[in-house]
Order: C-alpha cells, then sequence, then structure tokens
C-alpha cells in the first residue's frame, strides 16, 4: 500500500506498490488500465486484488502523480503517469488510436490556444484529463485512413 507523509506532501512505498508505481511509470507514453496492472502484477507473481488497485489508481489521482482518461473503445477509464509534479495537467495529450502511444502537447502552441480561446471565447481551459485522438506519424504513414 501506499502511505503519504503529511509533512513531506509524497508517498513512500510498501510491499507491491513499489511494483504497481514502477510500472506505471515505465508506461508513461501510454495509457494503461486497472486490469492491465493487475495483469502485470499477476505475472511478477504478486496478489492483488482488483479493489486494491482501484484504491491505489484513486489516491494516485488526488495526489496528481497520474492522469485519469475515460476509454474512447470502452466504459472503462484508463490511466497516464503524470510525474510527481503533475506537469501533465497544464497541456493536452495526443493519442494515437492505432497504437496507443500517448504525446504531450507542450509547446508554445498551447499558450497561443488558452489565449484565442479566453480572448475570442471568453472561456478558460482547463486540460486535465484531456486527449485529443488520431494517429501518430508512423501509424499515418501504414495506415488506409
Amino acid at each position: 500500500m501506499f502511505l503519504l507523509s503529511k509533512e513531506e506532501n509524497r508517498f513512500y512505498f510498501v510491499n507491491h506498490s513499489l511494483k504497481f508505481y514502477d510500472y506505471l511509470k515505465e508506461n508513461c507514453s501510454t495509457t494503461i488500465s486497472a486490469a492491465d496492472i493487475k495483469k502485470h502484477l499477476e505475472e511478477k507473481e504478486i496478489s492483488v486484488n482488483t479493489t486494491t488497485v482501484y484504491r491505489l489508481l484513486d489516491k494516485l489521482c488526488a495526489e496528481n502523480i497520474i492522469i485519469k482518461y475515460s476509454d474512447i473503445n470502452s466504459d472503462k477509464a484508463v490511466y497516464q503517469y503524470a510525474g510527481e509534479k503533475g506537469h501533465c495537467r497544464e497541456h493536452l495529450h495526443l493519442k494515437c488510436i492505432k497504437c496507443g502511444k500517448v504525446m504531450h502537447l507542450d509547446c508554445g502552441f498551447m499558450d497561443e490556444l488558452r489565449e484565442h480561446i479566453m480572448e475570442e471565447h471568453h472561456f478558460q481551459l482547463q486540460c486535465s484529463g484531456d486527449l485529443l485522438h488520431g494517429l501518430c506519424e508512423e501509424c499515418a504513414k501504414n495506415s488506409d485512413f
């Protein structure tokens, strides 16, 4: 389980939680489901129930370490590691519908987009949990779309 130190505002890892956390970090360029995490842990011969996986995911979401997205292919959620500083909440993400790769739209364009939306549409953009879907360059080259 994760233990949170309020003084230092950081996680301490106990037992299977470290493997859980490492799996999220290793797969930061894609979204993963609770079932993916459970399967990975079982492959590492770590027994964990589904409720525990969701509880840990909820805790990491609350601490802005991961981002929760709605999966366009199902009614289930998928998650992406955002880092301890949570900077992924400041920009949009691009997800390839073919290979699943997630890319950060973390460039000057985001500032221009926010400014345009505020000035022209009087709307303040919140990027947390937002994915734009399409094809990455590699998949677009090899696709019939």
